[in-house]
């Protein structure tokens, strides 16, 4: 993996592959760059991808406090790296970065993918806690790391306990563990559009081609989220993956990448 360093001193670790525009990649809450990877290689037919570490994981270092700022200013290091302008690819709440990173540095980002950001905007599950954040940060600091991803699952993924369980049984559980501080970051993020409530309107000024992908099999939230997005967005369109769902992004990346190169390739054609 290159590094950057991004203004805060804090060492962004990032991979480059492909040939084609710039596309950076924003992982969601409790993945790194690795989970991305598969979409990466299949990205790279059409893409010059930058597949990176967010900060506080894998090989990336972290500064505290948290600010969501750093993290866009993160993104703009690896833009700058990337020659100056990039397309932005987040899924869940690495779509909602993507969304606040395209509304802070402007004509630097030239289009955005996003996959099922969560927001969840009316009764269609319940809403994350008010003090979700606050907790989360409580069980980090008691070195408890397992019951803050059992929290973040059951809390803001929505995952009955019994099927918690059977997660933990997973590989994949240890792995969360050792991201577990970060998904505290990923709640600051989401802020209050995870409350029930309507999108806020005045958050986002945000005005390039921005497609919002959902899978078809997906919970109702996400569909919901997407076209609340879209109509907030001028330049904003929705696109429902055949037979998907949440983790299209880790277990159907060819067909996430078919979308955002199509997409890239009717751009062209109308432009």
């Amino acid at each position: 993996m290159e590094t950057v360093i991004s203004k805060d001193g804090t060492q962004i670790a990032y991979t480059k592959q492909g040939t084609g525009p710039a596309i950076i990649l924003i992982s969601s809450a409790a993945a790194d760059y690795q989970d991305a990877s598969p979409l990466a290689e299949h990205l790279s037919v059409n893409f010059t991808v930058y597949n990176y570490d967010r900060r506080g994981r894998g090989r990336s270092t972290d500064t505290s406090p948290y600010e969501i700022a750093r993290e866009v200013e993160d993104i703009e290091a690896l833009i700058t790296v990337a020659g100056g302008q990039a397309y932005l690819f987040g899924s869940s709440s690495g779509a909602v970065l993507a969304l606040e990173a395209a509304n802070l540095l402007g004509d630097s980002v030239a289009k955005l993918f996003l996959y099922e950001p969560p927001f969840i905007i009316n009764d269609s599950r319940k809403p994350v806690p008010s003090d979700y954040v606050e907790h989360l940060n409580g069980l980090i600091k008691a070195e408890k790391r397992s019951e803050a991803v059992e929290y973040f699952a059951s809390e803001a993924l929505g995952i009955p306990g019994e099927y918690i369980d059977y997660m933990k049984a997973d590989p994949s559980w240890n792995k969360m563990e050792s991201l577990a501080h970060t998904l505290a970051y990923d709640g600051i993020i989401m802020g209050t559009t995870q409350s029930g409530n309507p999108l806020p309107t005045g958050r986002w000024n945000v005005t390039i081609p921005t497609l919002v992908m959902t899978g078809e099999n997906s919970e109702p939230l996400f569909h919901d989220a997407a076209r609340a997005l879209v109509e907030l967005l001028p330049k904003a369109a929705a696109h429902s993956l055949a037979g998907q769902d949440h983790s299209a992004v880790i277990m159907a990346p060819d067909v996430v990448a078919k979308a955002i190169a199509d997409s890239e390739q009717v751009r062209r054609v109308g432009a």
